[in-house]
């Protein structure tokens, strides 16, 4: 995201929620509806959003044991004549969560009720009602059970109810420097990810970088093979200009690929356009065609056109396995063997607006499944990456959350869970840092080794700053 286009969630809101109509159980500034006969009362309105980057939304939570069908059941606000009906085929399993966008049927104000019915929308089943717009999210805390209250997005997920721990001071040193020559790449230089002796880096214009070492500890453009001033960047049948905010390399390496996400084209920018894309690298031309798109905008929760995937990165499949990660779209221990030919690995992709992170797996058919929905914590994720070495992934925020970063590993129950918060070096002023990339273990020197950050802003004219990290 560009630093001209920057909308935030920084307002403060004096908030509080008032008891819904009708027989409830008053639970402190709220109250909900009362209980139905199971399992119609293990499915809860669990999240709501009423104004941001994802407006109009309400999640369901099914915090039974056993799947629930809720085709034809009908959201609605506080008037009567307002009806969203639930698709047909809409079942969420034990557990499960889902997000319905009903904007296109009735907008969520500022003073309003979100109400779930079963079909044909006389027999109530739960209720919220708030009196002022969500900062960014009203949710429940714990799922389906608990109080609703001011917390981040985490539509599709499990909400964001704390825990996430007091930040830690940077495992590192505390000294940045500089890591580029003065204004070589500009503004909106974002996604970066380091593969061995070079460095690719996706710039918001439309365009990939392929970096080599400049001889005092940074990166300089590659002058081989018409990588000179970056490649220009395509959809498939070489038309329209990719917003590109991610980028990484499977285990295979940059010769079976240099897959990239992008929120949209430029080319239509008001349309969010959340995407993956593999291009060949291997060529001399100064432009690139995607090989491959995965359109994975259907899928997610709706956000704003320049909201969208912000940070990617690629786990291998024996790293998940040997975890024992679980697969979201099953409920079950993550089998590779099931998706067919794919890159032996899972995707996962960061979504500025809401601040989550999707696991897919994405087939060479173009097929795709969606096998994890992480909450990150923050208020956006500008980037995400593997780190092997430590078999964790970084997920990071610019400076919406003061540079903060964060660590997730597989915990006991399958899934990605945060293990440490840390603020940014001590060193490093609070900029717009959309990148983030860590060497490899071979660079490991007296316990510590490089890493880097890429400034969207280009401040003071250096896009790219370095430091160092604990081994």
């Amino acid at each position: 995201m560009t630093a001209s286009r920057m909308p935030r969630w920084r307002r403060s809101l004096r908030l509080f929620l008032v008891a819904v109509a009708g027989p409830a159980l008053a639970l402190g500034p709220l109250a909900v509806s009362p209980a139905q006969a199971a399992p119609v009362d293990d499915i809860r309105i669990n999240e709501v959003v009423t104004t941001g980057s994802v407006n109009d939304s309400i999640e369901l939570y099914n915090k039974g044991t056993a799947a629930v069908d809720v085709s034809g059941w009908v959201l609605k606000d506080d008037n009567n004549g307002s009806n969203y009906t639930i698709a047909s085929g809409t079942v969420l399993a034990a557990g499960g969560f889902r997000a319905f966008d009903v904007h296109n049927s009735f907008g969520l104000g500022s003073s309003d009720k979100a109400r779930l019915y079963l079909p044909g929308g006389s027999t109530l089943v739960d209720s919220f009602t708030w009196s002022s717009h969500s900062s960014p999210s009203w949710s429940r805390c714990p799922d389906g059970t608990g109080t609703f209250g001011s917390a981040a997005l985490t539509l599709g997920a499990a909400n964001s109810c704390g825990g996430g721990g007091t930040p830690a001071a940077w495992p590192g040193g505390s000294s940045i420097a500089t890591a580029d020559a003065s204004n070589v790449f500009g503004t909106d230089l974002s996604g970066l990810h380091q593969e061995g002796g070079v460095m690719w880096g996706a710039q918001n214009s439309g365009k990939l970088w392929r970096l080599v070492p400049n001889g005092s500890g940074g990166w300089q453009p590659d002058t081989a093979n018409g990588w000179t001033s970056g490649k220009t960047l395509r959809f498939t049948g070489g038309t329209g200009t990719p917003d590109s905010e991610g980028v990484t390399v499977t285990g295979s390496g940059s010769s079976a690929g240099v897959f990239v996400a992008s929120e949209r084209n430029g080319d239509a920018s008001g349309t969010s356009r959340l995407s993956v894309l593999r291009y060949d690298v291997s060529g001399t031309g100064t432009t690139l065609t995607a090989a491959k798109e995965w359109n994975l905008t259907s899928d997610l929760p709706s956000v704003g056109s320049n909201l969208g995937f912000e940070g990617i990165t690629w786990v291998p499949d024996t790293a998940l396995t040997a975890a024992g990660f679980k697969d979201e779209s099953t409920g079950a221990a993550y089998n590779p063997a099931g998706y067919g030919t794919h890159t032996a690995g899972v995707f996962f992709v960061g979504v500025e607006g809401t601040g989550m992170v999707y696991g897919y797996v994405l087939q060479d058919s173009g097929a795709f499944t969606r096998v994890a929905s992480i909450s990150s914590g923050m208020a956006g994720v500008m980037e995400v990456q593997w780190e092997p070495q430590a078999s964790r992934l970084w997920v990071v925020c610019d400076d919406t959350c003061s540079g903060q970063h964060r660590t997730m590993q597989v915990n006991a129950s399958g899934v990605f869970a945060t293990t440490a918060v840390y603020n940014r070096p001590s060193g490093m002023a609070n900029i717009n840092n959309e990148g983030f990339a860590l060497a490899g273990a071979d660079e490991c020197t007296a316990g510590s080794k490089p890493v880097y950050w890429a400034d969207d802003s280009n401040t003071s004219g250096h896009a790219l700053r370095r430091g160092t990290v604990s081994c």
